[in-house]
């Protein structure tokens, strides 16, 4: 039963701030994927990272995702949620995949510094390549797309309704 919805996106979208307002607004639950990963390790995003590397946090990332169970619920996913296959098929099965979509230059703007985020980024990599080889794949799983740019959060949310609806 598809009675749930994924938001996705880039770090700095506003997936958690979105995704609590609209549990409000549609008298859902919300789930944080990545507060059920912290819990799960017992430490921060960015101390996996720093311990199990880039790829044992997103072997983690994407088990919790895959095995995450909800019912009328909003989720918002980490955004290199994208890289687990299994918790990609379990999302798009369990509910409607909401990509929040923003242009590089207002990401950029948002974001500061990445490291103290949990950012996932390989070697050498930086925001711009980062956004680059993410976008095509957020919108590979997306049901719904939402441009954020240039709206505030009363408008996203009001956008995220209408397309559901």
């Amino acid at each position: 039963m598809k009675n749930n919805i994924v938001l996705i996106g880039m770090p700095g979208v506003g997936k958690s701030t979105l995704g609590v307002v609209l549990a409000k607004q549609l008298g859902y639950e919300f789930v944080d994927a990545d507060l059920l990963i912290q819990k799960r390790e017992n430490c921060l995003l960015k101390e996996i990272i720093a311990s199990k590397g880039v790829e044992g946090f997103l072997e983690i990332e994407n088990e919790v995702n895959a095995s995450i169970c909800a019912d009328k619920t909003v989720i918002a996913t980490g955004g290199s949620v994208i890289y687990g296959k299994e918790a990609m098929a379990h999302l798009k099965e369990i509910g409607t995949v909401v990509y929040l979509k923003l242009d590089f230059d207002t990401l950029d703007g948002r974001l500061g510094s990445l490291k103290g985020r949990g950012v996932v980024l390989k070697d050498g990599q930086d925001l711009k390549s980062l956004y680059q080889e993410r976008v095509p794949l957020y919108q590979q799983y997306a049901d719904i797309i939402v441009d954020e740019g240039g709206l505030d959060l009363e408008s996203t949310l009001k956008e995220v309704i209408s397309k559901l609806s």
